[in-house]
């Protein structure tokens, strides 16, 4: 049997990257990261962040996700960075969606 050996960070919320940092745990060259933050895909930590250079820019965990399900949808499946941006969007959508169903499916159980 092979034995695969996986290492990780593990991060909570408070936790904020820098572009390099957010590159580096999504595989990904700052090009496209400063892509996807001008097409609205990603945030800087405060709106005010988008007048600094890009080399100071940070980035809460929550994008670390969605950077690496943007790259993902971009690299395997071909979609362009606005098509991503939909993508994300409508995938977050269903997610509240499934969230409030299946509070309201325990709330129906009560």
């Amino acid at each position: 049997m092979k034995k695969i050996i996986l290492n990780g960070i593990l991060l909570d919320e408070e936790t904020e990257l820098s572009l390099n940092e957010l590159c580096s745990a999504c595989s990904s060259s700052a090009d496209l990261i400063i892509e996807l933050v001008e097409e609205g895909v990603l945030e800087p930590v405060e709106a005010k962040m988008y007048r600094l250079q890009q080399t100071q820019w940070r980035f809460s965990v929550n994008n670390l996700q969605r950077a690496r399900t943007a790259i993902s949808l971009q690299r395997d499946l071909g979609v362009n960075i606005a098509g991503v941006a939909l993508a994300l969007d409508l995938l977050e959508e269903v997610e509240k969606l499934e969230s409030r169903l299946a509070q309201f499916e325990i709330n129906e159980k009560s």
